[in-house]
């Protein structure tokens, strides 16, 4: 029988402010433990970050130009209901300190080490979507004894991403032009343009999930922040040096189970990619969400809540 879908409420924080709006929530997210947020000093720097909920410690790391409460706002209530879910926001992004220079893989994986033992966490599944998967991956390379298994969905590092307007960004002085441009069209231009205009790159199957209200007025909150911009760039031309990598066949050398989910539709990581990595682990096992592109967990949250679910538990 098919999950009924109900208009959610906000959750505010102490100060009123909202911090958590879902477009639609399915029951078994309404019936979830409540999530909350803070910032702890994780080495030496403030992140911000999301928990909740009791059991084995899930650790989600988001994407490129996101933040954990935002990128992993279906997964977070659902997966809580079983499980300590933990969700940071990465040094540069969401509402954690930002830095004036050194990112990369380095600063994340570090960061993500120093906030575990911040937290006297001594192991925990990690799930990294995109860029997160890339950090995930880095954890499982360089910190393996941290890891109880490592889940990549749609993830930087198992082939070399399809550029879709990225490469003007790479450019010094025109990226951080075409940046500047790019958050006064988000802030600027009504929704429903937005959501137009990414359905020309495909990047999303279905940009009214993926680009909801809500989502929008957390991104434009962010963007807001200083120092944005130049984290985010500084970010992205790091990976594009070290990052972009094919590491697929390290999976099957990793001491931890290794678990895929991938958006059938994905153009910017394609499928190929999962099931190439998946031919070359054969412990491996890899969840196909229909009808998805590059962020399963957004465009199809019910059978991403499933697989990822079954996967912690296999």
């Amino acid at each position: 029988m098919a999950t009924r879908r109900r208009a959610a409420s906000e959750v505010r924080d102490r100060d009123g402010s909202v911090w958590y709006r879902l477009g639609t929530m399915t029951d078994t997210v309404r019936t979830a433990p409540t999530l909350q947020r803070g910032y702890l000093i994780a080495g030496g720097l403030r992140l911000h970050h999301v928990w909740g909920g009791e059991g084995e410690a899930v650790l989600f790391l988001h994407g490129l130009g996101s933040a954990g409460d935002i990128g992993w706002r279906y997964a977070l209530p659902a997966i809580a209901r079983k499980h300590l879910v933990l969700a940071p926001d990465m040094p540069g992004f969401g509402r954690s300190e930002k830095p004036r220079s050194g990112y990369g893989l380095g600063l994340f994986t570090a960061s993500v080490i120093s906030y575990l033992d911040a937290l006297g966490i001594a192991k925990a599944a990690v799930v990294g979507v995109s860029m997160g998967g890339r950090v995930a991956l880095e954890l499982a390379r360089r910190y393996p004894q941290r890891l109880s298994r490592l889940i990549l969905v749609d993830a930087l590092g198992l082939g070399f991403p399809r550029v879709l307007g990225h490469a003007v960004f790479m450019l010094p002085g025109v990226g951080e032009t075409a940046l500047t441009v790019s958050n006064a069209v988000l802030r600027y231009v009504p929704a429903e343009g937005l959501r137009r205009a990414t359905a020309r790159l495909r990047l999303f199957r279905y940009p009214e999930r993926s680009l909801d209200d809500a989502y929008l007025e957390a991104i434009r909150d962010v963007t807001l922040e200083r120092r944005s911009n130049s984290a985010y760039l500084a970010t992205l031309r790091s990976l594009a040096r070290r990052g972009a990598e094919d590491l697929s066949g390290e999976l099957a050398h990793l001491p931890m189970p290794v678990r895929l989910i991938w958006g059938a539709d994905d153009v910017l990581f394609p499928v190929e990619q999962a099931w190439r990595a998946h031919a070359l682990t054969p412990e491996a096992r890899l969840a196909v969400i229909e009808d998805a592109g590059h962020s399963p967990e957004i465009e199809q949250p019910d059978a991403f809540n499933s697989s990822l679910e079954r996967f912690l538990h296999d």
